[in-house]
């Protein structure tokens, strides 16, 4: 019993949940076993009290929301290493202004060493040779031609007849000595009309030769010298032209204008017009040439031409005498007109 008594009192001791040690920790807190009830505050009015309040509209609503995927790379694969420095133009260039004090732009050039850059390199001397060679292959070469281009037969009413109208030339691209000559007559009668002209000859452009010398006609009788100055080349469209004054020992006053043109119709055959006009400023009763217009040629002439040197041809020509030409023509008994079927050949050597 005693020893019951004593394990009771040991265990309110030394246990600390025990009556004991609740009792000390009382004795420590003023407020202890005190009834300390919470203060309830009373709750402010909810203004939206027995309100509806619906729900927000979503701003994305039927909006994809997946995660949008990354732009692709506008330089994938470019070597993006560091740029390199552009090239400085004027490397090298002496920048300096000019010494003479001269606005840059304005100063003179240098001179030259030379006339020719070749010569300070290989010499004048060893240059020399090629240079004369290439004035002489372009542009002062010397050449020479003979052409004919008229050589026919003349088939007409009544007699038939001949003609020849050529020249020939020695001499350069500006510089020309030429012979020119032409005439006609009647078969098994004696020479109608021969001339000689021997001229200089030199070019004033690309297209036109000016020229200047003298001009002899064996017939008619009698005879006659003429001073003589004329132009004649290629006008526009590739016609052929020429114009010649005359002026007699005799102090007569005669002109010639002629022309014609080539006509291609292939690489061989070719087509050529053709006339002459003749003047005179006074009458000439002894050579029976009279004042004004005096004599008209027009001719058509289709050639082959067997090589460029060598062409045969027919065509036709009408030649008549007009005005006071012509009344000299019916008082000696001769023709005024005449239509020949002509056949003959064009050559140049």
């Amino acid at each position: 019993m005693i020893r019951t008594t004593i394990g009771a009192i040991a265990a309110l001791v030394l246990v600390p949940g025990g009556a004991l040690a609740q009792t000390a920790a009382l004795a420590a807190d003023p407020h202890a076993g005190h009834t300390m009830p919470m203060a309830t505050v009373p709750a402010a009015a909810d203004p939206h009290a027995g309100h509806k309040m619906p729900a927000a509209p979503d701003p994305h609503a039927g909006h994809d929301m997946v995660a949008a995927k990354p732009a692709s790379d506008p330089h994938a694969g470019h070597d993006m290493g560091a740029a390199q420095p552009a090239a400085d133009p004027h490397a090298g260039h002496n920048m300096a202004p000019p010494a003479t004090g001269d606005t840059i732009g304005n100063a003179p050039a240098p001179a030259p060493p030379t006339d020719h850059a070749a010569d300070a390199i290989w010499g004048a001397a060893a240059v020399a040779p090629s240079r004369a060679a290439l004035r002489r292959e372009h542009g002062g070469f010397t050449g020479s031609m003979i052409l004919f281009n008229l050589a026919e037969y003349q088939a007409r009413a009544g007699t038939d007849g001949y003609r020849w109208e050529g020249e020939g030339w020695f001499g350069g691209d500006i510089n020309r000595f030429v012979v020119k000559t032409e005439g006609e007559g009647d078969v098994r009668e004696p020479l109608e009309k021969a001339e000689v002209q021997a001229l200089y000859s030199r070019a004033i452009g690309p297209w036109w030769n000016l020229q200047a010398g003298v001009r002899h006609d064996i017939r008619p009788d009698p005879q006659r010298t003429y001073a003589t100055v004329g132009i004649e080349g290629l006008a526009p469209y590739w016609f052929k032209a020429a114009g010649a004054l005359f002026l007699s020992n005799k102090g007569e006053l005669r002109g010639r204008i002629e022309g014609f043109y080539d006509q291609r119709i292939t690489q061989r055959l070719i087509v050529q017009p053709r006339a002459e006009i003749e003047v005179s400023a006074q009458s000439i009763p002894e050579i029976g040439v009279g004042a004004g217009l005096t004599d008209i040629e027009l001719g058509l002439r289709l050639r082959y031409e067997i090589a460029r040197e060598f062409a045969p041809y027919v065509g036709v020509e009408w030649a008549g005498k007009v005005g006071e030409t012509a009344r000299f023509a019916r008082d000696a008994g001769d023709r005024t007109s005449a239509t020949s079927f002509v056949a003959g050949i064009r050559f140049w050597f």
